[in-house]
């Protein structure tokens, strides 16, 4: 009995180790943040690692072996949805269980989710604004940096974030609507559930966090609310009196696209490998094909064929400290090859992490792209495992596929920062299929549908769906196997290409 718990002991703190190594010093602020409400603060500022955010949650009784919620819970808030599976949950099961379980309080989210979507350019005026209220020491900071010097200067806390509103307000007033969710799910909760505890034991704290959760953390997208008036709004058992829909109606608008320039595309294509990896015969096709309809959006096309993996980190460096990226609309980067899970192979068979590459390009390592769209777009297996067809006759109601896909979620190989999109030509665990001589039914669809819905005006999105669409309708010549592209993206704005003057090539 002792060597099991020995044995679950040293599991666990693999567990913990593991995590630690896979999130970097961003994260590690993150936390400490996000735990404010929930650790001394004398021992939070001593904080050097994750792994000391995990000792001061164990010595609090707020993390162990049996339960680990909270810290799937933080890891959830931050994004690091891949390390989940760690703790043996998915994005899926946090969602599910945040408001019965969630211990971070909805202000200590809102505001991290602020911190998140004040860019470096906001953070500048943001700090000239208030360069009255802040210490003159304060030279450079971070937009996390910024609201934990507001709160230890009593300029901002739970039950007071005016000033920081009236700032949002003059340089960004989408920034106050995350503010104006959380403040009007709070007050409608103190005036309809005044200091008293729910049948179903929601306190009212608990109740605002639901609501903050319905309103502010919904993926950015249009119509993502139900529309239906007069009604009332439900969270659990409890009926609220008054419509979510008409509480946060945020406007999304479009990405600049009218630049000198509109950006660069980068093809790398890996056709030979080693011995172990199969030739991808039709890959050039897909790269003639990717290089003719970017060249006409009006990007320049750099291509780079049969790439080790060294070389792609390289390109990626290079690309990184360009300093011709500044003057650009966009960027975007398609990568041809093999894959595994969450990575592509270089020609020398060696892995590279989908995410590591777009790291590369996060606004501070990249910042003559900072809130600039980058789009990926990934040409490769993600798996070994093929999709069946599910035949459904034409009369028939649609199968649950929420039921059949349960174990299917977004890649979690996006970095955490907006102003990303990521097009992954099949589910992670999945192969995709590519013709030898017609090319990769993913890229094929991409290019055909940007061809036809660009002179239409339709964003990136929409174009996304369409080409979901037209591979989920294609099978191999037996009628056996299936393919499904995954986008996953954290753009702010609508991404629409300008049509261009010439007809489609």
């Amino acid at each position: 009995s002792s060597n099991m718990e020995h044995a679950v002991g040293l599991n666990f703190r693999q567990q913990l180790l593991f995590i630690n190594e896979n999130l970097v010093n961003e994260d590690v602020a993150a936390l400490k943040f996000l735990c404010t409400d929930l650790l001394p603060f004398r021992k939070l500022e001593s904080v050097k690692s994750a792994l000391d955010i995990f000792q001061l949650l164990m010595d609090e009784d707020y993390l162990s072996e049996e339960d680990t919620f909270l810290l799937a819970e933080l890891l959830y808030t931050i994004k690091c949805h891949f390390l989940l599976k760690k703790l043996g949950y998915t994005k899926r099961n946090v969602q599910e269980c945040l408001h019965e379980k969630g211990r971070v309080s909805p202000y200590r989210r809102m505001m991290y989710e602020l911190s998140e979507n004040i860019t470096i350019e906001l953070l500048k005026e943001i700090v000239l604004l208030l360069q009255n209220y802040l210490p003159k020491r304060q030279i450079t900071l971070l937009s996390l940096e910024l609201l934990i010097l507001l709160e230890k200067q009593n300029l901002v806390a739970e039950s007071n974030v005016q000033i920081l509103e009236e700032v949002l307000m003059k340089v960004s007033p989408d920034l106050v609507e995350t503010i104006n969710c959380y403040k009007r799910a709070k007050v409608s909760i103190d005036l309809h559930l005044p200091n008293v505890q729910i049948h179903i034991g929601l306190t009212k704290r608990l109740l605002v966090f639901c609501l903050f959760l319905f309103l502010a953390l919904q993926p950015q997208q249009e119509n993502t609310l139900p529309v239906e008036e007069r009604s009332l709004s439900h969270i659990g058992n409890v009926s609220i009196p008054f419509p979510i829909d008409t509480l946060c109606t945020p406007q999304v608008h479009s990405y600049k696209m009218d630049g000198p320039h509109r950006g660069f595309c980068l093809v790398i294509n890996n056709v030979k490998f080693g011995t172990s990896l199969p030739e991808r015969k039709g890959s050039y096709k897909d790269a003639e094909e990717l290089k003719r309809v970017f060249t006409w959006l009006g990007l320049d096309v750099r291509t780079y064929p049969d790439q080790t993996s060294q070389q792609i980190i390289d390109i990626m460096q290079a690309w990184q400290r360009s300093q011709e990226q500044k003057d650009r609309d966009c960027f975007i980067c398609c990568i041809l090859s093999h894959g595994e899970s969450g990575a592509i192979y270089g020609k020398d068979e060696k892995l590279v992490s989908i995410r590591m590459i777009m790291s590369h390009f996060t606004a501070k390592q990249c910042p003559q792209l900072a809130e600039k769209p980058k789009l990926f777009f990934i040409q490769a297996c993600q798996g070994k495992e093929i999709q069946c067809p599910v035949y459904v006759e034409a009369d028939a109601r649609n199968p649950d596929l929420s039921s059949m896909q349960h174990n299917v979620s977004l890649t979690e190989s996006i970095p955490e920062e907006a102003d990303f999109l990521l097009g992954m030509a099949t589910i992670d665990g999945y192969v995709s299929f590519r013709h030898i001589q017609q090319g990769s039914w993913y890229i094929q669809a991409l290019c055909s549908k940007l061809l036809l819905l660009v002179p239409r005006g339709e964003d990136i999105l929409s174009i996304l769906t369409q080409v979901n669409e037209d591979v989920s309708r294609r099978v191999d010549r037996f009628g056996t196997k299936k393919q499904m592209p995954q986008p996953a993206y954290t753009l702010r704005r609508r991404f629409i290409f300008p049509i261009p003057r010439d007809p489609p090539p």
